[in-house]
C-alpha cells in the first residue's frame, strides 16, 4: 500500500496543475502533427480531433476519478499500487519511467538537431553533450531549489508555447481558403482508427502532470477540474490547428512535415512569421523537458517511497527546499545517458507501447478502487458506474491491437524480465 508523503508542501493550485498538464501535453508534436494528420484524411482531418478527444476524455476521466481517491505523489503508478499491490506497481511505475526516459531523450535530441538546422556547430559531438548537461542539469537544479520555482517556470513555458499557436489561430484565417476545408467525403473507419492511433499519442500528458498529486491544493476537487480545463483546452487549439493549416496550405500541407505550421506561418506573415512559430518549436520542446524534470523523478520517489524498489535514498526530501532531491538529480542524470548515448532506439518501440498500458490499468484500478476504498461523498466519481471504465479498456485493447508482432513480442519479453526482477527484489527483502 502507498505511503503518506512526508515533508512534500501542497502549493498546487488548479491554474498550476492545468498549466502543468497543458504544458506537457502541447509537446514538440504539434508543430509536425497537422502535415502527418492531413496526409491521412486531409480537409477530414477535423474528425479524426473529435474522435480521439472523445476516446481521451473517457481515459482521463477515470484517471480523475483515481486521482481524486488517491493523491500521494506518484501518479498513474500510485493509482495502480493502490489498487492492486506492489507487483503491478512496481511494473506500472517502471513502466512510466522507461517511457518517460526515452521520450525525454528524444526530445533533447530533437531540440539540438533542430538548433543545427540553424547553427551548424551543435552538430560537434563535444558541443552537443555541453548542451544536454546545461539543459538537463540546469532543470533538475531548479527544480532542486523548489517546487514553486519549478512550477513558475511550467507556467511561463506554458504561456510563451502558447503565444506563437494563439497568433497563428487568431491572425491565421485572412490567409485560409475555405475550398481548402471542404470535406469532399467521410473517411472510412479504418483510415480514421489508424489516424486517431497517432492522435492518440499526441494527447498524451495528462498523466504525466497528475504525478504531483501530493503537492495539489485540494486534490479531489482541484484535479477533476484540471483534467476537465486541460483536456478541453488542448482539443480546441489543436483542432484550429489543423483547420488553420489546412485552410492555408491545403492540398500541400502533406508536403511540409518537418515544419507545417512554420511553413503556414510563412505564407501568412512572411519570413518573420516563419521565425515566430520555428521559436515556439524551440520552446515547446524545451517547456516539455521543464514539466518532464518536474513530474517523473517524483515516480522514482514514489517508488522508492513505498519500498517497491529497495534504494531509501531515492525518497530522500531536501531538508530546506522540501524537493525529492536526489530522485530529480538521478532522473536527470539517466536522461543525460540516454540522450547521450543514442542507444535507446530498439527501446523506444517498447516505450511507444508501454504507455497504453498505463492507461489501460489506470482503467482497471478505478473498477478495483471501488470496492476497495471506503466512498468518500467528496470524492470525484465518474457518472454511469462502470461504463466509461469498460470502454476505456476497450478502446486501449483496440490501440494495442495495432501493434506490430514484433512490437508485441518485445512488450511481452521485457514484462517478462521485470517480472523476473521484481521476484528477486522480493527475495532479498524477505531474506
Amino acid at each position: 500500500m502507498a505511503h503518506r508523503d512526508e515533508g512534500l508542501k501542497r502549493t498546487i493550485g488548479v491554474l498550476g496543475l492545468s498549466a502543468n498538464i497543458i504544458n506537457i501535453i502541447v509537446g514538440a508534436g504539434i508543430f509536425a502533427l497537422p502535415a502527418i494528420i492531413a496526409s491521412k484524411m486531409g480537409a477530414s482531418s477535423i474528425i479524426a480531433y473529435i474522435f480521439c478527444g472523445i476516446l481521451i476524455a473517457l481515459v482521463m476521466l477515470c484517471f480523475a476519478e483515481a486521482g481524486s481517491k488517491v493523491n500521494n505523489t506518484g501518479g498513474p503508478y500510485t493509482y495502480i499500487e493502490t489498487a492492486f499491490g506492489d507487483y503491478a506497481g512496481f511494473m506500472g511505475g517502471v513502466f512510466v519511467i522507461v517511457s518517460a526516459l526515452f521520450a525525454d531523450a528524444a526530445v533533447s535530441n530533437a531540440l539540438i538537431n533542430m538548433l543545427a538546422t540553424i547553427y551548424p556547430v551543435f552538430e560537434h559531438g563535444w558541443l552537443r553533450l555541453a548542451f544536454l548537461v546545461i539543459i538537463l542539469g540546469g532543470l533538475a537544479l531548479l527544480n532542486v531549489i523548489g517546487l514553486k520555482q519549478g512550477i513558475g517556470l511550467v507556467k511561463l513555458n506554458t504561456i510563451a508555447k502558447l503565444i506563437p499557436l494563439l497568433i497563428l489561430i487568431t491572425l491565421g484565417w485572412k490567409g485560409v481558403s475555405m475550398e481548402h476545408l471542404h470535406i469532399q467525403s467521410a473517411p472510412s473507419l479504418k483510415t480514421l482508427g489508424e489516424t486517431s492511433l497517432i492522435l492518440f499519442f499526441a494527447f498524451q500528458g495528462a498523466e504525466t502532470g497528475l504525478i504531483v498529486g501530493g503537492e495539489i491544493i485540494n486534490p479531489k476537487r482541484n484535479v477533476p477540474r484540471a483534467i476537465l480545463i486541460s483536456i478541453l483546452t488542448v482539443l480546441i487549439i489543436y483542432m484550429l490547428i489543423q483547420g488553420v493549416s489546412q485552410g492555408v496550405l491545403g492540398d500541400d500541407l502533406p508536403n511540409f512535415t518537418a515544419a507545417p505550421l512554420a511553413e503556414t506561418a510563412r505564407k501568412v506573415f512572411g519570413p518573420m512569421g516563419f521565425k515566430l512559430l520555428f521559436l515556439g518549436a524551440l520552446i515547446s520542446m524545451f517547456g516539455y523537458l521543464s514539466g518532464s524534470i518536474l513530474n517523473n523523478p517524483r515516480v522514482v520517489y514514489a517508488l522508492s517511497r513505498d519500498r517497491v524498489i529497495p534504494l531509501k535514498k531515492l525518497s530522500k526530501i531536501h531538508p530546506s527546499f522540501a524537493t525529492p532531491y536526489v530522485s530529480i538529480m538521478v532522473y536527470a542524470a539517466l536522461c543525460f545517458i540516454i540522450a547521450a548515448t543514442g542507444s535507446f532506439t530498439q527501446l523506444a518501440v517498447i516505450a511507444s507501447g508501454s504507455m497504453l498500458i498505463i492507461y489501460g490499468l489506470v482503467s482497471l484500478s478505478v473498477i478495483r478502487l471501488r470496492y476497495k476504498l471506503k466512498p468518500n461523498p467528496s470524492e470525484f466519481k465518474i457518472p454511469g458506474g462502470l461504463l466509461i471504465p469498460i470502454l476505456s479498456i476497450g478502446i486501449i485493447l483496440y490501440f494495442l491491437s495495432n501493434l506490430s508482432r514484433n512490437e508485441m513480442i518485445g512488450t511481452a519479453i521485457f514484462i517478462g524480465v521485470l517480472s523476473i526482477i521484481f521476484a528477486g527484489i522480493k527475495w532479498l527483502k524477505n531474506r
